[in-house]
């Protein structure tokens, strides 16, 4: 798998807003039939860096490849139309409206011609309910509206949508942050099931245990700068972890917290404090 081109790689990225710099010479790669997660806590970059991929932001300085090839994207369409697909988090879904028009937003299907042009409902249900068939999910009626799905499937929409429409590379923007055990599980089966398809995908989250189960290579981000990029078998879950969570500055934190703990309970320790406030008593009496 890691001999084929990438179908998305980005070369020394750099991105800043005015004197901020948000991202400083990032390297990745996704490659077909891999998950490539991109590990972080809040405010490591993640979120700048697929947005960069999507088309929001250009990079200040090093480029993007698609399939090979230097890219410029000026907008998220020109993303989406070299088969870039991107679900934010907030998954660009209307809740009042039906679930096959969500899934077909800005894409109906129509039949008719001229002024009579109409959209193919139709066509467009049978599709939609095919697609989230296809992925484990029985949408029993395609018409119901999206606000009664619940958090997994709604995630499952977004993403079959993401797919249907030809996407080879598929940006998954922390899936699985404000879902139940059995709804993150659905998700995580469905990208699962997109690997096996032949796509990319890039999961963005900073739940270890949700992407080590799907994942095939890693890449950490802190500040803005890349931690490096390890595969499975190079690393351990609980090695990943430690890397999030800034290693030496935890196993400080844990020494200190241990050391007040023994203090607390050490009777040396609050003899000698009691001892001092005394002779400060003694001291302090003395001056007046």
């Amino acid at each position: 798998m890691m001999a084929e081109q990438p179908l998305l790689e980005a070369r020394s990225v750099s991105k800043r807003f005015g004197s901020v710099i948000a991202l400083s010479d990032i390297n990745m790669a996704v490659r077909p039939r891999e998950v490539h997660c991109l590990l972080g806590d809040n405010g490591a970059g993640k979120s700048t860096l697929i947005k960069t991929f999507a088309g929001v932001h250009q990079p200040t300085e090093g480029e993007l490849r698609v399939d090979g090839a230097p890219v410029q994207f000026g907008s998220p369409r020109e993303a989406l139309d070299t088969g870039i697909a991107t679900v934010f988090q907030d998954l660009a879904l209307v809740p009042l409206m039906s679930a096959t028009r969500n899934f077909f937003m800005g894409r109906e299907p129509v039949i008719g011609r001229g002024p009579f042009r109409r959209f193919d409902a139709r066509t467009a249900e049978r599709i939609t309910a095919q697609e989230m068939w296809k992925i484990g999910i029985d949408v029993r009626d395609p018409t119901q509206p999206v606000g009664t799905m619940s958090g997994g499937e709604r995630q499952c929409l977004a993403i079959a949508r993401a797919v249907y429409f030809g996407a080879k590379v598929l940006i998954l923007d922390e899936p699985t942050s404000a879902l139940g055990v059995s709804q993150a599980s659905m998700v995580l089966r469905y990208v699962a099931r997109a690997k096996a398809a032949g796509l990319g995908v890039i999961f963005i989250t900073h739940n270890v245990h949700h992407a080590f189960p799907v994942g095939d290579s890693f890449t950490l981000l802190n500040r803005g700068r890349s931690l490096g990029t390890h595969t499975k078998d190079e690393v351990s879950r609980d090695e990943l972890m430690d890397m999030m969570a800034g290693g030496k500055e935890m196993a400080d934190l844990e020494a200190e917290l241990k050391a007040a703990a023994q203090q607390e309970t050490d009777p040396k320790a609050e003899q000698a404090e009691t001892q001092i406030a005394e002779d400060l008593h003694q001291e302090s009496q003395k001056v007046h």
